[in-house]
């Protein structure tokens, strides 16, 4: 008699909770874009509103740099000899994104048509929402302590 082993899936754990965490991660983005808005109206006018929408895509252009990485070096790392490509990916991405911010830093330094504050609390606020996005989906995901590992088969019976 064999045992039936269930199916095993080549995708790892760690997918799906990155997916919700970039699609609740939109809806805090949509968030921030709108009280940002209207609060960076009522500081700054047209101004503000533009200020309010260039640090809210600021924020979800790292956050999605984030998780971007991360599936695109599961992707890469599907073995244990490619886990150099995985770190390779991953400090890649923070590096993207450090390099990144400090070129819109220097770009947007001393804009007329950037409200500063408006600007800086945008930024924080989704660094915030997204942290905040991160905790809650990963303290409220089922996930196994063990995943992405195959076990040997089952011994037979004679």
């Amino acid at each position: 008699m064999t045992s039936a082993n269930p199916p095993v899936s080549t995708q790892p754990t760690s997918i799906p909770v990155l997916r919700r965490i970039l699609m609740y991660g939109g809806y805090v983005a949509l968030a921030i874009a709108v009280v940002g808005s209207i609060i960076g109206y009522f500081v700054a006018g047209g101004t503000g509103v533009l200020s309010a929408l260039i640090g809210t895509l600021m924020s979800v252009g790292f956050m999605g740099i984030t998780a971007g990485s991360i599936l695109l070096a599961n992707r890469v790392a599907g073995n244990e000899s490619a886990i150099g490509g995985f770190f390779g990916i991953i400090m890649g991405g923070w590096l993207l994104k450090f390099v990144v911010f400090l070129v819109l830093l220097v770009v947007l330094q001393d804009r007329a048509w950037i409200q500063p504050m408006v600007l800086f609390f945008c930024i924080v606020a989704g660094v915030v929402g997204s942290l905040v996005v991160d905790a809650v989906v990963v303290l409220k995901t089922r996930m196994p302590y063990v995943g992405d590992v195959r076990l040997p088969p089952a011994p037979v019976d004679e």
